[in-house]
């Protein structure tokens, strides 16, 4: 069970928020609402993950008051989202105000370590596809630096033509635990997908940051080196 349940989906309402937070007040309302919120969602995402200088935003998060829509974008880079002296956030504010014909309130808040956020990695493991990078070690290497950086625990599935194969298959690279069953564990889930010339690959990333109420320290903390074990005499 716990390897086929959306982790997010697994854990909203009981220890994890929802990322669109408003109420609607009749079903037509609620229906241009969602409609308003995916529209914002997609334009962000190809405006700042899909094109140069890739700002590298994780998630977006909508609250609606009866005046504004606020929305706050989660990036590890905040300085291209805000652009000097506040311009390039002025101009997204503008055009997303002209997308949903609503006022919108921008906010942008940093994600102090990259490392551990599980769409971050999985999007950094597609890049590299991207670039025929050899797929064991970009997986493997992701998987050590988020271990590094404190998570508990990290699991990223690739699947396609990997290598450029003929056939497509599914690969695997787990360290530490990742227990998908635990609602009291903090498993962040992310996908990414990665567009080759033979092919599509898609990237699947778990990575666990403990229990929460122990996740503040290991979200904001500096990567840190493993201790080297001394030989067995």
């Amino acid at each position: 069970m716990g390897q086929k349940v959306h982790p997010k989906g697994f854990r909203v309402g009981i220890t994890e928020d929802w990322e669109s937070r408003w109420f609607a007040p009749s079903k037509r309302a609620f229906g241009e609402f969602l409609v308003e919120d995916e529209k914002i969602r997609r334009f962000v995402d190809a405006k700042l993950n899909r094109q140069p200088p890739f700002a590298s935003v994780s998630r977006v998060e909508i609250e609606r008051t009866r005046d504004e829509v606020r929305v706050i974008i989660h990036t590890a880079r905040p300085g291209i989202v805000i652009g000097p002296r506040g311009a390039e956030i002025e101009k997204l504010r503008a055009i997303l105000e002209g997308l949903i014909q609503r006022r919108v309130d921008v906010q942008v808040r940093e994600i102090r370590n990259p490392d551990v956020d599980a769409q971050l990695v999985a999007e950094a493991v597609a890049e590299q596809l991207r670039r025929r990078a050899s797929f064991r070690r970009v997986m493997k290497q992701r998987c050590e630096t988020a271990l590094q950086s404190g998570a508990k625990g990290v699991k990223i599935i690739c699947s396609g033509r990997l290598g450029g194969a003929e056939m497509s298959r599914r690969e695997t690279q787990q360290m530490g635990s990742i227990p998908l069953a635990t609602l009291q564990a903090k498993v962040e889930y992310g996908f990414a997908i990665a567009r080759t010339t033979y092919g599509v690959i898609g990237v699947r990333a778990w990575v666990h940051l403990g229990r929460y109420g122990e996740t503040e320290a290991v979200e904001g903390q500096a990567p840190q080196r493993p201790q080297r074990r001394g030989r067995r005499g």
